[in-house]
């Protein structure tokens, strides 16, 4: 009896929810579809996409069935509940993703494969000629590698006006990639970089009270980092990294701004003025600039080379950088395809490069072998400066402009992504979030061909595009802008006093602490080569 009486109240709460249904413009047929599609999603179990939309998302790539994405309504037969009906359709499993679940996790990494036999395809010998639409899975985890070496230039600058190292990097070279959770790629830093420009900024942007302990002319750059002999035995060769950061420093803005071009070689090869003042600019009065950073560089890779040339290895160098450090990039891949001849192959690899040079300087790219992959965003900005609107012009007379000296143009081969196509990502107009190198690392991942959809397995850690910007959308529920020293860098003391600590005498910069490294050094390298096991 109680039974009964117990599924008659049933009966009456499912009528009472269908008529309030029907009342917001839901069909029987609408309803049947959602549960259902509920149901598919349990069998799979592909709740932790996160993604906010399975039609945004592609299931091409990893042998597995993926159900097709829930057929839209007849357009011509508009309802009222449609829109209600669509967010029903949303993953209702978002922010629990970024909640740690131990071993449950998805992992975040692919496995890695065996690159010896073709590396070079991979680093562009062809021109990325069948390898970007559809990319090959080994190629989108070589740019993201090189992306994640680019991205550490800002992870680890010190952005702290109050900060007596403020423009310095955090760490020492020795323990960089172990704080930055980068020492899964096999690489050791071995210099770093620093730069400084002859710009004269405003006295309002100067760094306050950095003379004495750090430096008020230059600032940490990038670095130069080589593959350990197992990873070299990966991917074929032993691989010369060089990393560049884009544009933190007041005096980079404003020589970002300089738009003239100035020669750099015969044949009417020129360059932005900007960026060839940032690459080359030294002083005898500084205690980091006494070379320039194109010097430094250099220096530091004929060293590198002539030690494991002397050991009868294969070498490449590959440049990479994001935004300003794309540009500095082409520059140091034309001084070392110009001056290191021994190199076995150079190619660079960057983010969000603005254009560089003029068509002399494309053609003796083109010349001197160089390979170049630029990743940009279809909505960013950066990449169509200089020029943006001169160039567009001459673009419609290019059979009478194509000679001309004065005019900008892109070197290499270019990998579009689009942000319309993660689910993960924000629609508002955000120009700087455009140009975030997480923004490009994320679509990067997700990318597979020009005509496909974000991939639904794609396994980077989607929280990190929030790192420096609110491009996430709600739903995940991941803070805007969370990588920040905790407390704003002040610690509690033994006194109960809230201080700025000391740094460990091992992360300051010192001019006399960038002599060459000993780790490549024969009697280190079976060392670091235990360390990577």
């Amino acid at each position: 009896m109680e039974l009964q009486e117990s599924k008659k109240v049933t009966e009456k709460r499912k009528s009472k929810t269908t008529k309030r249904a029907r009342r917001s413009g839901f069909s029987w047929r609408a309803i049947k579809r959602v549960f259902s599609w509920r149901a598919i999603m349990r069998r799979h179990r592909l709740h932790m996409t996160c993604a906010s939309s399975f039609k945004q998302l592609s299931g091409i790539g990893d042998g597995r069935v993926v159900a097709s994405p829930l057929p839209e309504l007849p357009s011509e037969k508009p309802k009222r509940g449609l829109k209600k009906l669509k967010s029903l359709m949303r993953l209702t499993y978002t922010a629990s993703d970024f909640i740690d679940r131990g071993n449950h996790m998805t992992p975040t990494r692919s496995p890695l494969e065996n690159l010896s036999a073709t590396w070079r395809e991979i680093h562009g010998q062809n021109n990325w000629e069948n390898l970007l639409d559809p990319i090959y899975p080994c190629v989108r985890r070589e740019i993201v590698k090189y992306g994640e070496f680019a991205q550490a230039t800002y992870d680890a600058f010190d952005y702290d006006s109050f900060s007596d190292f403020c423009g310095s990097c955090r760490y020492n070279r020795h323990k960089l990639f172990d704080e930055l959770h980068l020492t899964k790629h096999g690489y050791k830093v071995t210099k770093y970089i620093y730069a400084m420009t002859n710009v004269d900024v405003p006295s309002w942007f100067d760094r306050p009270n950095t003379g004495e302990t750090w430096s008020k002319d230059s600032n940490w750059m990038g670095y130069v980092a080589v593959s350990g002999d197992s990873e070299s035995q990966r991917i074929g060769r032993r691989d010369i990294a060089v990393a560049w950061r884009g544009t933190v420093a007041p005096s980079e803005w404003f020589s970002d701004m300089k738009t003239s071009l100035e020669p750099i070689g015969d044949g009417g090869v020129k360059v932005q003025c900007g960026f060839h003042s940032l690459y080359t600019c030294k002083g005898e009065t500084t205690r980091y600039n006494k070379l320039s950073a194109a010097e430094q560089v250099m220096q530091e890779l004929e060293r590198l080379l002539e030690f494991f040339k002397g050991r009868g290895e294969e070498v490449s160098l590959t440049v990479t950088g994001h935004s300003l450090g794309g540009a500095l990039a082409l520059l140091t891949a034309y001084d070392a395809a110009s001056s290191l001849p021994h190199l076995d192959h150079i190619s660079v690899i960057s983010f969000g490069a603005p254009r560089v040079g003029n068509i002399a300087f494309r053609d003796k790219m083109n010349e001197l072998g160089v390979k170049i992959l630029r990743v940009v965003i279809r909505q960013d900005i950066v990449p169509k400066v200089p020029g943006i609107i001169v160039n567009k012009i001459l673009r419609q007379f290019h059979a009478l402009t194509r000679g001309l000296k004065w005019v900008y143009r892109h070197v290499g081969t270019e990998l579009k992504l689009d942000m319309s196509l993660s689910p993960y990502l924000k629609r508002d107009f955000d120009l700087v979030g455009f140009h975030n190198l997480e923004v490009y690392l994320h679509l990067m991942d997700g990318y597979q061909c020009s005509q496909s959809k974000f991939r639904w397995n794609a396994r980077r850690d989607v929280a990190l595009v929030n790192k420096f910007s609110d491009m996430l959308i709600e739903e995940l529920r991941i803070p805007e802008n969370w990588f920040q020293v905790p407390n704003k860098g002040l610690v509690f003391n033994q006194h109960g006093r809230w201080v700025k600590p000391c740094r460990d005498q091992e992360d300051i910069p010192s001019p006399f602490g960038e002599a060459p490294s000993d780790h490549f050094a024969p009697e280190n390298m079976h060392a670091h080569n235990k360390s990577q096991v």
